[in-house]
């Protein structure tokens, strides 16, 4: 298919080193890559290495060895979340100082009978009005507007913060940064201009996007292909012992990868080398062929 020509795109693939890359990780790997190569934009890979407590000792040189092997060319040096850490407690303090987050020192026993919805827990706003406790986390105060994106994927999609998520948290009780929060700073830092990731966290996007409005940041573009589930429906995950990539039979995991992401490889394919498979990919790709796409059978291609 013809190539769009977008220089200034940048796209970026975020593991964190929580363990090695399963196959489902593996599709978003190459699923940004080719979106990124086919735009002649950069292709950014950033270690989301901010949750001591899981990660997994030797995971992030793992993670960078299986996707060498794969022979992804990622541009500029490999980015580590950790070193941007101060970047994030300035933005919670911006947050603090503008009223716009408050001190929360409700325990999980304290909301226990909290509402839950999709995301978890919908914080009841227990702490608006003060918090007295020496432990505690920084909520972000939300509001009941719509905030909504539409996806290059899976279209329109919004989420009324306040009753679906509650005021929600972007520094731990543990002085860790929250996710949220992390990831939109270090899109900022980086410069992303376009995310493509797992519907999985189609959910965390207005969250994201709301903290984007906060901090007068840009809102990349989204698309959020779909994820890889297990035979009994349960997404392919690290918690549900997906098994990890491995660098052997690289050419046969890259050409199913391609199968899974909707591309229709010829079957020859399957026994080329890897240059020639994503030389093959980089001139086919469509990512068109996942739109409205929610999950793929992980065992039709593994």
């Amino acid at each position: 298919m013809a190539q769009a020509h977008d220089p200034d795109y940048v796209g970026r693939f975020a593991p964190s080193p929580t363990g090695p890359l399963h196959f489902g990780s593996l599709l978003a790997a190459v699923a940004s890559y080719l979106e990124a190569r086919r735009h002649g934009g950069r292709w950014l890979l950033r270690i989301e290495d901010i949750d001591p407590p899981r990660e997994q000792p030797g995971a992030d040189a793992d993670i960078l060895r299986i996707l060498d092997a794969y022979q992804f060319e990622w541009d500029g040096e490999v980015c580590y979340q950790s070193r941007s850490v101060s970047a994030h407690q300035e933005a919670v303090a911006r947050l603090m100082d503008s009223g716009q987050a408050y001190r929360c020192g409700c325990s999980r026993s304290d909301l226990a009978d909290a509402p839950r919805g999709s995301m978890g827990i919908i914080y009841p706003g227990t702490c608006r009005n003060g918090c007295e406790s020496n432990e505690f986390a920084i909520r972000v105060l939300t509001h009941n507007e719509p905030i909504g994106i539409v996806d290059r994927l899976q279209g329109a999609f919004e989420q009324r913060l306040e009753t679906e998520s509650g005021d929600f948290v972007i520094l731990r009780r543990d002085g860790l940064i929250a996710y949220q929060l992390a990831v939109v700073v270090d899109d900022a830092l980086q410069g992303i201009t376009d995310i493509v990731r797992g519907i999985d966290l189609l959910d965390s996007t207005p969250r994201q996007v709301y903290l984007q409005r906060l901090l007068g940041l840009p809102t990349p573009s989204y698309a959020h292909i779909p994820i890889v589930e297990n035979d009994d429906g349960s997404k392919l995950s690290k918690l549900t012992g997906a098994p990890p990539v491995e660098a052997t039979n690289a050419n046969r995991t890259l050409f199913n990868a391609l199968r899974a992401l909707g591309q229709l490889p010829p079957p020859e394919l399957a026994d080329a080398s890897l240059s020639e498979q994503w030389q093959w990919a980089l001139g086919h790709w469509s990512p068109e062929r996942l739109a409205g796409r929610k999950n793929i059978a992980m065992q039709h291609y593994c």
